[in-house]
């Protein structure tokens, strides 16, 4: 279980930094760095070869992570008797690459609760989207090296409601990332290039609207309120400001053109860890922030 590995692109990827303590799971191909006090990953990084990419059985079979004490991961109970769905935040074919032991290996892997965050289940069409992104940057990255990191996670944000003790996001963010060849440094060095993206599940519903049907669905014991998924493509420092972690040199290898890269403002988001932002009923859209509907509509150079 070696985990991401930071030089895996040639350009440095760390895994990022975070204000509080997180707990380090490193799986093959990939680390799940988990919140122990919301139970649920802050941030996920799994190194990705297109190239030697595997169809492997798909194995299904959840299982909580013995390294972590079942009190500090969101287990079998969140999801029980409910309309919720077990979203993959490292997607079980993403590292299953290399040999075939491997290759299942890392399935098998991919399906610890801590890889795990509560999505809605009956909007799985709308998903499809969200999880084709990474299909269509690596189409762009075959052209040259066929490897890509992804980062992945929930915004944990405080005003998240609270269901059977774990605080269920409305908001989760990947960021994108890869060597491009075409554009060189001064060294003769392949460059990082890196493009961001959120996805919401809030319900379409104003604030005071929002926080009364959440009130009831949480007093009757049932899951609170949550939408069709949208998706957008965004700057990497947004994703940064959103969630409260150090995202390194992904930031200034963001693709998007300058124009759009002005950042939201720290604290104006309602996400992170110490935010009050605006009513949770939409994700905080600026003019930077581009609603995708089809993979062919993300921005790539």
């Amino acid at each position: 279980m070696s985990g991401h590995d930071p030089q895996f692109l040639g350009p440095l990827v760390p895994l990022p930094r975070a204000d509080r303590p997180l707990r380090e799971l490193p799986s093959t191909h990939f680390t799940v760095q988990l919140d122990t006090v919301r139970r649920l990953a802050a941030a996920t990084v799994v190194d990705i070869d297109g190239a030697l990419l595997r169809d492997v059985p798909r194995d299904d079979a959840w299982h909580l992570d013995p390294r972590v004490p079942e009190t500090e991961q969101a287990g079998p109970e969140l999801y029980a008797r409910n309309d919720l769905d077990r979203g993959h935040l490292v997607r079980r074919r993403d590292p299953g690459w290399g040999d075939e032991d491997e290759a299942r290996r890392a399935d098998a892997e991919t399906f610890a609760y801590p890889d795990a965050a509560p999505q809605v289940a009956r909007f799985n069409q709308s998903k499809e989207l969200w999880n084709g992104l990474e299909d269509h940057v690596l189409e762009h990255a075959r052209a040259q090296r066929s490897r890509l990191v992804v980062l992945t996670g929930p915004v944990l944000a405080p005003d998240d409601p609270v269901y059977r003790g774990v605080g269920i996001s409305r908001l989760f963010w990947k960021v994108v990332a890869w060597a491009d060849d075409r554009a060189e440094g001064t060294a003769g060095d392949t460059i990082l290039a890196a493009t961001a993206f959120v996805l919401d599940q809030s319900p379409q519903l104003a604030g005071t609207e929002l926080r009364t049907a959440t009130a009831r669905a949480l007093a009757a014991g049932d899951v609170p309120p949550l939408g069709p998924f949208r998706t957008f493509q965004v700057p990497v420092g947004d994703v940064a400001i959103l969630t409260g972690l150090d995202l390194g040199p992904l930031v200034a290898a963001d693709v998007l053109p300058a124009d759009v890269l002005a950042p939201i403002e720290p604290g104006a988001t309602g996400a992170g860890t110490s935010g009050t932002g605006p009513e949770p009923s939409t994700a905080p859209v600026r003019a930077g922030w581009t609603e995708l509907h089809v993979p062919a509509q993300v921005r790539l150079p």
